[in-house]
């Protein structure tokens, strides 16, 4: 579904991104795992049409869409849940869900999909008339990966979904992770939770430094020694 050849990527005289390769066949889910700065969130954005890269090529589901637009990418079926959230803070729960799907058309689709929402996420189904900006952490969380399948996404990308959850959210948000690989959504998942990540996941990355430094099944990374020493803390 998406194939990454000697995709570089700069900006403010940084090299984030040194020319990397990788690919994420459909109905795999993948992690790219590294330590802070290596490259993996410019990674994710350039994919997702937010950042141009500087040499390099996109290929997703058979077509080239490299430099494309981010609002083109959400229409050909990739979504973004950024690191940070990016929930609309004085949007309702209801309003951010249907923002997610602004590039729908199917009235009934639409509202099949927030129930949907609604009973992969029942907390936000009980907060649906409630600002986005009065959740808590865990909630936003769940409304940014809500809001991502409103757009019904062939391929989801997720930016750290876990970071700064308690260890209950953390459980619930990667238990909801799998749920949605396993009901045929094509995910890139990056994770600063390196062992729960691959212990979910089919094939992983290692990124360094802005490149791509191992690659493997999600089984022979978990039991890497490289991999184990630096990011499992053994």
């Amino acid at each position: 579904m998406l194939e990454v050849t000697g995709l570089k990527v700069s900006y403010g005289g940084i090299n984030a991104v040194k020319g990397i390769d990788l690919r994420v066949g459909t109905g795999e889910l993948v992690t790219l795992i590294g330590a802070n700065g290596a490259g993996k969130t410019t990674t994710l954005k350039t994919l997702a049409g937010l950042i141009r890269p500087g040499a390099g090529r996109i290929r997703y589901d058979a077509h080239d869409v490299t430099g494309r637009a981010a609002f083109r990418m959400v229409q050909l079926g990739m979504a973004l849940v950024p690191e940070a959230r990016g929930v609309f803070g004085r949007l309702t729960v209801e309003e951010n869900l249907a923002m997610g799907a602004y590039c729908r058309h199917d009235r009934a689709g639409v509202i099949a999909d927030r129930e949907r929402a609604y009973s992969l996420f029942p907390r936000l189904a009980e907060r649906r008339r409630q600002f986005a900006g009065t959740l808590s952490g865990g909630e936003q969380q769940m409304l940014a990966i809500g809001r991502a399948l409103m757009s019904r996404p062939r391929l989801l990308l997720l930016d750290e979904p876990s970071m700064g959850l308690a260890p209950l959210m953390v459980q619930k948000i990667f238990e909801t992770v799998r749920a949605i690989a396993s009901g045929g959504v094509t995910l890139l998942l990056v994770e600063q939770n390196a062992r729960l990540a691959l212990e979910i996941s089919d094939r992983g990355y290692v990124m360094e430094s802005g490149v791509i430094a191992l690659a493997g099944s999600a089984r022979a990374l978990l039991n890497n020694p490289q991999v184990r020493q630096a990011y499992l803390g053994e």
